[in-house]
């Protein structure tokens, strides 16, 4: 089982996408990538034909520098952006006709900025919203609410309001949300970006044992050097814009 992304050609600019943040695009398969100039003067390419699987019970890195087209590939891979051909699968069931919910219910996305991703006005009701949305039932939701808010170091932190605290904070927050849900992938941009290294060494522990016992896979999109050492087992690195 996996999730794939199968021949996924996808542009800014075009369909009132958003803007472009870079030129060039990207071409991968069986986790190479090179890149080559635009064909579409109007618009931004970022993929094309690109292919990658990211297997269960594996963490696959995603690296490359800013521009390279890792969010994106994230935000195709959890259904938020679509591609404008290619498919991207979840264990052989194309994304394409699914809500949201349905993919959220199977991929956990974790984003570069986490403050897009809290809508809530307390920690507990920030932490009980995804678990009841998916069907937990209220008592087994607190109980998973309380014990990932301890992993994370938030347990004192239930009544106060998520955009008073810090982003170190509000990063945990939104791991804790997240993992609670308990979900067959992760996809994390940037997770570790705002966590002091106490709290990354507690995430790459988590992020093994879930592997190992659960068979989760992750997609860990990330700059982090030494993290992406310690902790994934496999690379896709994006090209760099200067050589597309």
């Amino acid at each position: 089982m996996a999730l794939t992304a199968s021949n996924l050609t996808f542009s800014y600019g075009l369909a009132g996408a958003p803007p472009a943040l870079n030129g060039g695009e990207n071409r991968a398969s069986a986790g190479t990538q090179k890149n080559r100039p635009s064909v579409f003067p109007q618009s931004t390419s970022v993929f094309r034909d690109f292919n990658a699987e990211f297997p269960r019970g594996v963490a696959t890195a995603v690296t490359g520098p800013n521009g390279s087209g890792k969010t994106t590939l994230a935000r195709l891979l959890v259904g938020i952006l679509r591609p404008r051909s290619g498919e991207v699968y979840i264990d052989g069931k194309p994304v394409r006709g699914m809500t949201l919910t349905e993919v959220g219910g199977q991929i956990g996305y974790v984003m570069q900025d986490t403050g897009r991703q809290i809508f809530k006005t307390t920690v507990a009701d920030e932490m009980m919203f995804g678990l009841r949305n998916i069907g937990v039932e209220r008592g087994d939701a607190a109980k998973l609410s309380d014990e990932y808010l301890e992993l994370f170091g938030l347990s004192d932190r239930k009544g106060d309001f998520p955009f008073a605290m810090s982003t170190g904070e509000r990063q945990r927050l939104v791991l804790a949300a997240v993992l609670a849900m308990k979900p067959s992938y992760l996809a994390l941009d940037e997770p570790t970006a705002s966590l002091d290294p106490g709290r990354r060494r507690v995430l790459g522990r988590y992020l093994s044992d879930i592997i190992a016992r659960d068979g989760v896979g992750v997609v860990l999109i990330s700059h982090d050097k030494k993290f992406v050492a310690d902790y994934a087992d496999r690379a896709i690195e994006l090209a760099p814009e200067g050589e597309r």
